[in-house]
């Protein structure tokens, strides 16, 4: 039996658990299986069609513990799907006429690796489960092992994608601070946009994190620095419909009231309205490798400022955005324990040839399992049946109806 072999990547956005999960990876491996060779493809799928690779050599396997330290990924991201040869083509990764996915599988196979561990999101384990199928197709002896990292917390079927609880205390902690900025001048909007193209869950997530955060804080009640200050005035996610005109009605009495208003918004919520307004007028949309609507040229937080301001009759509005601070955080202590679960089973799973993806399994209990490639899926939705969701809303005193 030819001797095992270990590559990983990282891709897609960042997360708070990549450092974690690479470190946990090289020391799961130096820990069960010392004598395999790691080593790592840099910036995701661009590193592996274009052979761009770094040793794991022992310096690294030794302090490798020092990695769940930081946030960030140690062997770098980018977004590159296999199956979009034109893209590839483009972007100089391929030459015309190649498919990226033999391009790919051509340099596993010439590198000796046997085993390949993708960190990613719904894009990046779907590529993965192309290029494992593509593999299997071919004649190729590789296990392809998944873990799934995203803040969105919205792949299909798992519960908890790695991440994603620290992006939501780290996004509360942010607007704690921003918060204050109600103090700054009269009829002040402040606008959080949080991350969360099609799952409302990090927003809804950083909102509860955010409320306990300040719940325990002492005030000084008659002066600015009160209770109200750190309220939640309106959340609005992709999941939830709202109605413009009353929305603005309930929340201009609270600017008459209180003298400022705060928003949590979801960088997803009402965006297909944005889109289909941007195109009726004209406007070519862009869109990335993997067909979403590049949702930094849409600035969905820049569209409730500008109808909201006008009609809450606000003298000061702002748009804060907590994504790229949260998503670069180091790990917290609950995704630490997450992502050391899920490594376990990776290596665990990659030897003895088990391809998937690790995660709790909403379709089999929660039980923690290595789920087939073919059932992995992005877009999942927020529950708003949540009963903890319901407990927020309670607070921020808004009704709200699915979308």
């Amino acid at each position: 039996m030819a001797k095992q072999k270990v590559a990983m990547l990282t891709a897609g956005g960042l997360a708070p658990c990549l450092s974690s999960a690479v470190g946990g990876l090289i020391q799961r491996y130096t820990d069960v299986a010392p004598e395999l060779e790691l080593v790592a493809y840099r910036s995701g799928y661009q590193g592996l069609l274009l052979g761009d690779r770094i040793e794991i050599d022992p310096t690294m396997r030794e302090r490798a513990h020092l990695l769940h330290r930081y946030g960030g990924s140690p062997i770098g991201n980018s977004r590159v799907k296999l199956t979009n040869a034109a893209d590839c083509v483009k972007r100089g990764l391929v030459k015309e006429g190649e498919n990226p996915l033999q391009v790919a599988a051509d340099r596993l196979a010439a590198d000796g690796i046997t085993i390949l561990h993708t960190i990613g999101g719904d894009d990046t384990n779907t590529t993965a489960a192309d290029l494992a199928s593509y593999l299997a197709a071919n004649g190729y002896d590789l296990t392809v092992v998944g873990l799934p990292k995203t803040v969105d917390n919205d792949v299909v079927p798992i519960r908890q994608s790695l991440g994603a609880w620290t992006a939501a205390e780290v996004g509360a902690h942010f607007f704690d601070h921003v918060s204050n900025e109600q103090s700054a001048a009269p009829r002040t909007l402040v606008i959080h946009e949080v991350m969360g193209r099609h799952c409302g869950w990090l927003t809804a997530a950083t909102a509860r994190a955010y409320i306990q955060e300040t719940r325990s804080n002492e005030y000084v009640e008659g002066l600015m620095m009160n209770s109200q200050m750190k309220n939640i005035d309106g959340l609005y996610l992709p999941e939830i419909a709202f109605d413009l005109e009353a929305e603005a009605e309930r929340l201009r009495g609270i600017m008459d009231t209180c003298g400022y208003v705060t928003l949590f918004v979801s960088e997803g919520a009402g965006l297909d309205t944005i889109v289909a307004e941007r195109e009726a007028s004209g406007e070519a949309v862009k869109r990335d490798a993997f067909g979403h609507v590049k949702i930094d040229t849409i600035n969905v937080g820049g569209w409730f400022q500008q109808h909201f301001a006008t009609l809450l009759g606000a003298e000061r509005s702002m748009v804060q955005k907590s994504g790229y601070y949260a998503r670069s955080a180091p790990a917290n202590g609950d995704d630490l324990r997450l992502i050391q679960g899920m490594v376990d089973l990776a290596v665990e799973s990659a030897l003895n040839g088990v391809s998937g993806v690790t995660g709790h399994d909403e379709e089999q209990n929660g039980k923690l399992r290595t789920i087939e490639f073919p059932r992995i899926k992005g877009g999942k939705h927020f529950d708003l049946s949540a009963p903890w969701f319901a407990e927020v809303m309670d607070v921020i005193g808004q009704s709200y109806r699915p979308a």
